[in-house]
């Protein structure tokens, strides 16, 4: 790292001062309170020796250090920038991530409603909203929906959501579930084990965006579609989730009693499932609002 050079950048604290390097320093981002924390960092063990250094963050391209109040950065500042910048020009290590241990992954299958559908559920948080891909030409921004339709052509769908995805297969007797699962756990498995991106995080927040947009149009000052709301999210969505999909209030008419859900992910596209769980919303919302007239249409999302 001959040709590194280093910058000193003021901070909105006064006690923290930011060494901006010219290039990448390390992956991932670090922070030592003390010396003892510091063991696998040697330059920040190094840093430690200096009194009035109180703690030190390495990130991407910079080191940033705060300082106990004996001294005021601007007498030692340019003394610290070329100590460090001495340090990187030798080449020794940064922080070492030798004996880091990484988080095993593991993935185990869940049969479905929908025999149409098999989920495979993490030992992880996978992503933070609900995201559907129902044609590879969708996943230019989502590497794993698109790897997995690749890889596996007989995925019709891939839903997202929390720790898990939902794959739907096209009705096919040549590929049933017991040749093709083991196929997908391990090809899941070993892709979130390698770090690859799922989502790109643009993606995840227009997702984000849609559904809160979503949301807020749902607001209403109608007493019984609230009710309705809250009776899906307590006695519903838990158990559909659990099965691999999800279930979304749209609308509830008053006069005709009629309400109109949404159904994504293992509870779309299974005539059978959806027969059942619309029967199965209805016998709750009847009990639940005390109305023996509700009726209940089921649309795939």
């Amino acid at each position: 790292m001959t040709d590194i050079t280093l910058s000193v950048q003021p901070t909105s604290s006064p006690d923290i001062i930011k060494l901006e390097a010219n290039k990448a320093l390390v992956k991932g981002s670090y922070e030592y309170k003390n010396i003892d924390e510091a063991k696998n960092s040697p330059l920040a063990k190094e840093l430690f020796y200096l009194p009035f250094v109180k703690t030190v963050y390495i990130s991407s391209n910079f080191i940033a250090l705060k300082r106990f109040p004996i001294i005021e950065w601007k007498d030692v500042q340019e003394e610290v920038a070329q100590q460090v910048l001495f340090y990187l020009q030798s080449g020794r290590e940064i922080v070492s991530t030798e004996g880091e241990q990484k988080k095993v992954i593991s993935i185990y299958a869940e049969t479905t409603p929908n025999p149409s559908v098999m989920k495979f559920v993490a030992n992880k948080r996978l992503v933070p909203t609900i995201i559907e891909y129902k044609h590879i030409k969708e996943t230019d921004e989502a590497p794993m929906a698109k790897a997995l339709f690749t890889q596996f052509p007989f995925i019709e769908e891939v839903f997202f959501d929390d720790n898990y995805i939902s794959v739907t297969k096209k009705d096919n007797k040549e590929w049933e579930w017991a040749m093709v699962t083991p196929n997908i756990r391990e090809f899941i498995k070993n892709y979130l084990s390698e770090g690859h991106m799922l989502i790109s995080s643009s993606e995840i927040k227009r997702h984000q965006q849609a559904t809160q947009e979503r949301l807020l149009s749902m607001v209403t000052t109608d007493e019984v579609s609230k009710q309705i709301v809250a009776i899906i999210d307590e006695f519903v969505k838990p158990a559909v989730a659990s099965d691999g999909g999800n279930i979304q209030f749209i609308s509830y008419n008053p006069e005709t009693h009629y309400v109109e859900v949404i159904l994504q992910g293992a509870c779309s596209g299974c005539p059978s499932s959806t027969l059942t769980l619309k029967k199965g919303i209805e016998v709750i919302l009847k009990d639940k609002l005390q109305n023996p007239y509700i009726s209940v249409n089921a649309l795939n999302g």
